[in-house]
């Protein structure tokens, strides 16, 4: 089976340097929040392009924690889009706000400025927009948007690590930036972490006070916080996929590359780049008219693929009937009834994306 995603063999291909690293921390006798975490916030934020890094316990806490430390709360609401993973939602009502879906664009699946503009009132705090799939958002025009009516903007980058637009890289244009490195992402741990990257000191420092109890010293919490702390194991971890991010998400374009070739032609619409953006290839994403026909004959064939995601936010179980801004979605509900994600990470070998695209192919009569 050709697995949509590999984990395992990304670990594989650092074996090496991670065991080192792992041994390193349990040698230390020190776990949590202590050098590895410290070393990793300040080389992932220079990477970013910014000044802080506040590490924490997964991407939905970074962007919890970046509401939070931005006094966004109770009767506050956030704009963002359904099409998404849940945990974009999930953080906004676990900081007590309300969110507010807006619907995404047909090209590129993220947020539709005329879809924010209609949707802002005198409640709004802050915009969400989310970098899906490793496409950055058209953040100009949004950031105007905010700067015009006073509203934060906390980038979701937690499928966009490394991903630019107009030259710098995603993460450093909001007021923070929020990262998830579950172990699928283009920066994996091997288990939960995140990171909340500014260049504003006062909201890093908020933040950093919020991951742990409120405290800023002596084990007093001046307010409320949470325990959401980056672990030494998963840092260390991190510091050394880190250093090979670059040539990782290069591995993962060339893939792309190889997919838009060989597909080109066929009744698809492949994955498109925002003009002035570099794509990292999180998710190689087609539309289909007959994605279920074609999901099932490639798994007939030891091709697994995913559908991300198969449920937009707003009519999810959870979340049916309760959002604002969820009448309004029609392209949101007209995508997951297309989408395909195929095989797509760094390690998939030459012979394997071949067959990919043979088999795809081989669906449409070739």
């Amino acid at each position: 089976m050709i697995l949509c995603s590999n984990p395992r063999a990304q670990y594989l291909s650092h074996k090496a340097e991670v065991y080192v690293a792992i041994s390193e921390v349990l040698e230390s006798g020190w776990y949590i929040l202590g050098e590895q975490v410290r070393a990793f916030e300040a080389e992932f934020a220079s990477y970013v392009g910014v000044a802080h890094g506040v590490g924490v316990g997964s991407g939905t806490e970074a962007l919890h924690l970046a509401l939070s430390a931005c006094g966004i709360g109770r009767g506050d609401e956030v704009i963002t889009v359904s099409h998404t993973a849940v945990a974009t939602v999930a953080a906004i009502e676990l900081a007590g706000a309300t969110p507010v879906l807006v619907d995404v664009e047909s090209d590129f699946f993220t947020l539709d400025l005329e879809a924010l503009e209609r949707a802002a009132t005198p409640r709004t705090r802050a915009i969400i927009p989310v970098h899906i799939y490793g496409q950055p958002a058209d953040l100009a025009p949004i950031l105007d948007f905010a700067r015009g009516h006073g509203l934060r903007v906390i980038e979701d980058c937690s499928q966009a690590h490394g991903a630019t637009y107009r030259g710098k890289r995603v993460g450093s244009f909001g007021d923070l930036g929020c990262f998830s490195f579950y172990p699928t992402k283009n920066l994996g741990a091997v288990g939960d972490g995140g990171i909340v990257v500014t260049d504003d000191e006062e909201l890093a420092d908020e933040a950093r006070s919020l991951r742990e109890y409120g405290w800023r010293k002596d084990r007093i919490s001046d307010v409320a916080g949470l325990n959401s702390r980056l672990d030494e194991l998963q840092a260390a971890i991190l510091r050394v996929k880190l250093k090979g991010l670059d040539e990782d998400n290069a591995s993962r374009a060339g893939v792309a590359q190889q997919y838009d070739a060989g597909l080109r032609g066929l009744p698809l619409d492949l994955p498109r780049v925002r003009d002035g953006a570099t794509h990292v290839y999180h998710q190689y994403v087609a539309r289909s008219p007959r994605r279920d026909d074609l999901r099932s004959f490639l798994q007939d064939r030891g091709v697994q693929t995913l559908v991300h995601y198969p449920v937009p936010v707003h009519l999810q179980p959870a979340y049916q009937g309760r959002l604002a801004g969820a009448a309004t979605l029609p392209e949101t509900e007209r995508v997951v009834g297309e989408i395909l994600s195929l095989p797509i990470y760094p390690e998939l070998d030459e012979a394997d994306r071949d067959r990919v695209t043979q088999t795809v192919v081989e669906f449409h009569g070739g």
